[in-house]
C-alpha cells in the first residue's frame, strides 16, 4: 500500500533515466487531511428488529415435507386418513372440483373438528317418550339415580368428580302404577351409577351400581342373542374408534356389505339381549358417539344439517315467478292488515236494493 492513500500517484517504468519520468508523487485535486483513526464497526450485542413490513424471510431448516407422509395430529383416530379421497398427481386446480361443487365435508378435511367427547344419552322407561341429552366431557360422564352428590372424598363410592354427572328422569309419569313401582325398585339401587369412560377413542363402563346392567354394542357382537352382563367394578370396552373406522373403509371399498355399528344399548336390572324386544324393557339408554354417527352419514348420503352437504336443486326465477312472488308477498300484507283491523262493511252502492251488491250473484240450481 502507498504510504500515503490519499495521494494520487503515476506509475513509473522501469526503463531509462532519460524518459525524464519521476516517481514523485502528485498532489490530488482535494487532498483530504489526515484525522483521527477510527474505530471499527461493530455489531449490536443485541438483534436489529425490523419493522413488519421489512422482515426477510428466513430459511431455518430444510423444505416441508410432503403432507401426506406426515402423521395424522395429536386426537385425530388413527386411519382416519383412508377416507379421504385419493388425489391424481398433477395440478390441483385440475384434481378439484370447483368450490361449489365439492361433496367433501369440511370435518374430513380438518379431522380435528370431529366431536370427539360428544355422547348422547337417551333415556326411555317402557312406554314412555325417549328423553336425550348430549353431554362433552373429555373424561365420561356417570349416569345414577340419586340425591347423594359424587364428592372428592367419595370417589371410592361414585368415581372421579371430573365426569359429567347425568341424572336419570324421574318415572312419576308413567301412567301405570305396577309399571311406576317396579321402575323405582331399579331406580333405588342406582345411587352409584354407571360409569361411561372416555379414554383415548375408545369408551368404556365401569358399573359401580348394585342394579345389574345388560349391555350390546359394537364390542359385543360375539355374544349373539345371550345375555351379555357388566360384571361390577370391571372396566368393559363398549366401543374402538380406530376399529369403526377400519371397517367404515372396508365397507367403502365394498368388502362388508353391512356398515359398522356404533350404538350402544344398556338394559338396567333385566337380562338384554333376549327374545324379549327392548321396547319391552323397563329401563333402557341408549349410547351413540356423536362423531361415528356423523361420519357414517357422510358417506351414506344422510348427512346431518350441520354438514352443509344437501344441494337443493331449484331454477332461476324467471318473470312469472317473480309476479307469483308478488301476489305471495300482496296475499300476505292483507291477511296481516285483516288481523289488526275489523272488516269494514262495503257502503251502499245508489240503485242497488237492500242486501244487493255490486256484483250480484244468480242462485243458479237452487231452490
Amino acid at each position: 500500500m502507498p504510504p500515503q492513500p490519499y495521494k494520487i500517484y503515476e506509475v513509473c517504468s522501469n526503463g531509462p533515466a532519460s524518459a525524464g519520468i519521476s516517481c514523485a508523487p502528485r498532489p490530488s485535486a482535494e487532498a483530504v487531511p489526515p484525522g483521527p483513526a477510527m474505530a471499527p464497526y461493530s455489531l449490536p450485542k443485541e438483534d436489529v428488529k425490523w419493522p413488519p413490513t421489512l422482515q426477510l424471510p428466513v430459511v431455518t431448516g430444510p423444505p416441508a415435507p410432503d403432507p401426506r407422509h406426515l402423521a395424522p395430529p395429536p386426537g385425530v383416530p388413527a386411519g382416519f386418513r383412508e377416507l379421504l379421497p385419493s388425489m391424481e398427481p398433477g395440478p390441483l386446480a385440475a384434481s378439484l372440483p370447483p368450490a361449489s361443487e365439492q361433496l367433501l365435508p369440511d370435518l374430513l378435511i380438518s379431522p380435528h373438528m370431529l366431536p370427539l367427547t360428544d355422547l348422547e344419552i337417551k333415556f326411555q322407561y317402557r312406554g314412555r317418550p325417549p328423553q336425550a341429552v348430549i353431554i362433552s366431557n373429555p373424561h365420561g360422564c356417570r349416569l345414577f339415580y340419586s340425591q347423594l352428590e359424587a364428592t372428592q372424598e367419595q370417589v371410592e363410592l361414585f368415581g372421579p368428580v371430573s365426569l359429567e354427572q347425568v341424572r336419570f328422569p324421574s318415572p312419576e309419569d308413567i301412567p301405570s302404577d305396577k309399571q311406576r313401582f317396579y321402575t323405582n325398585q331399579l331406580l333405588d339401587v342406582l345411587d352409584r351409577g354407571l360409569i361411561l369412560q372416555l379414554q383415548g377413542q375408545d369408551l368404556y363402563a365401569i358399573r359401580l351400581c348394585q342394579c345389574k346392567v345388560f349391555w350390546s354394542g359394537p364390542c359385543a357382537s360375539a355374544h349373539g342373542l345371550r345375555p351379555n352382563p357388566i360384571q361390577r367394578e370391571v372396566k368393559t370396552k363398549l366401543f374402538s374408534l380406530e376399529h369403526f373406522l377400519n371397517e367404515l373403509i372396508l365397507f367403502q371399498k365394498g368388502q362388508t356389505n353391512t356398515p359398522p355399528p356404533f350404538e350402544i344399548f344398556f338394559c338396567f336390572g333385566e337380562e338384554w339381549p333376549d327374545p324379549k324386544p327392548r321396547e319391552k324393557k323397563l329401563i333402557t339408554v341408549q349410547v351413540v358417539p356423536v362423531a361415528a354417527r356423523m361420519l357414517l352419514e357422510m358417506f351414506s348420503g344422510e348427512l346431518s344439517w350441520s354438514a352443509d352437504s344437501i344441494r337443493l336443486q331449484i331454477s332461476n326465477p324467471d318473470l312469472k315467478d317473480r309476479m307469483v312472488e308478488q301476489f305471495k308477498e300482496l296475499h300476505h300484507i292483507w291477511q296481516s292488515q285483516q288481523r289488526l283491523q275489523p272488516v269494514a262493511q262495503a257502503p251502499p252502492v245508489a240503485g242497488l236494493g237492500a242486501g244487493q251488491g255490486p256484483w250480484p250473484m244468480h242462485p243458479v240450481g237452487m231452490q
